[in-house]
């Protein structure tokens, strides 16, 4: 399904936390730890750590361990001991590049400030998310207007896309002749995605197609290709219509969620950039 809007979206680069310090096993396994175990305590029992003054909280450790069970893994004493002592590693090596003033060091500082921002905007847009409010009723809306658009049927269309006009008009005048639609894509077009299949596209709604291209397959008669180039943005193509068949779209039920996250998203968007307007930006 083709919805034609423009979503805009904030990238926010790195994932919500990453615990990528690599440290000796052997040697944690040999030494005391600095803090008391929580593999006794069982797997949920965790508690905080204090390393040189500073405390890690156990909902840090609860958070990890609920990231890395997420997929079916189980959450063990093991687990959460070795996620503790990963903390405490992470703790003891900042502390130490702290004493060294390596966090007053140009590059280190900005570093530290962008993930800075990346927490807080993720604090925001999940805060945002949560509070967003969006009515049935405009999403029935888009819905009617989405399914409007599709149009009452979906094609599946064959195409050879070529650089220039010359070659798509070499093109039909080889298959004027009784040339191999399915060769000449596999030796001459220009999409990847297809020419290895012969040019054989998937059945799709015409609004899932460029313009010109939609409007150029749609009017062909069922076994016709076009008899004149077609331009787009991507070159020249020539499309075979190979067959049509009563689009079966899903019901809004089916969507509504899609439709929700994807109005929310948009709405986001639009928050960065009014935030954006706002904002006193010198220096460009």
């Amino acid at each position: 399904m083709n919805a034609k809007q423009a979503l805009a979206s904030l990238a926010i680069v790195g994932s919500t936390l990453s615990v990528t310090l690599m440290y000796a096993q052997q040697t944690n396994a040999q030494t005391s730890d600095p803090a008391p175990s929580t593999a006794s305590a069982g797997a949920g029992a965790s508690r905080d750590i204090v390393v040189n003054g500073h405390k890690i909280p156990a909902s840090l450790l609860d958070m990890i361990a609920k990231s890395q069970t997420s997929g079916g893994a189980p959450d063990t004493p093991a687990l959460r001991a070795d996620i503790r002592d990963q903390l405490i590693n992470l703790a003891v090596v900042a502390d130490e590049a702290v004493r060294l003033g390596l966090d007053k060091q140009p590059d280190t500082a900005a570093q530290l400030e962008v993930q800075r921002q990346q927490v807080l905007v993720r604090a925001f847009q999940s805060n945002y998310i949560k509070s967003a409010q969006v009515d049935d009723a405009a999403l029935h809306a888009q819905y009617d207007k989405m399914r409007g658009e599709m149009g009452a049927n979906e094609y599946k269309a064959q195409h050879v896309l070529v650089k220039t006009e010359e070659e798509a008009k070499k093109i039909i005048a080889d298959l004027d002749k009784g040339g191999d639609f399915d060769k000449i894509a596999a030796e001459s077009s220009l999409d990847t995605g297809s020419k290895e299949g012969g040019g054989h596209l998937d059945w799709a709604a015409p609004g899932s197609y460029v313009k010109p291209f939609s409007d150029a397959m749609a009017g062909l008669k069922k076994g016709t290709y076009t008899k004149s180039p077609v331009q787009t943005q991507f070159g020249w193509h020539v499309i075979k219509l190979e067959d049509v068949r009563p689009l079966k779209a899903p019901d809004f039920e089916e969507v509504k969620e899609n439709l929700r996250q994807q109005r929310v998203q948009a709405d986001f968007g639009n928050v960065v950039r009014e935030l954006r307007a706002k904002a006193k930006v010198e220096g460009l």
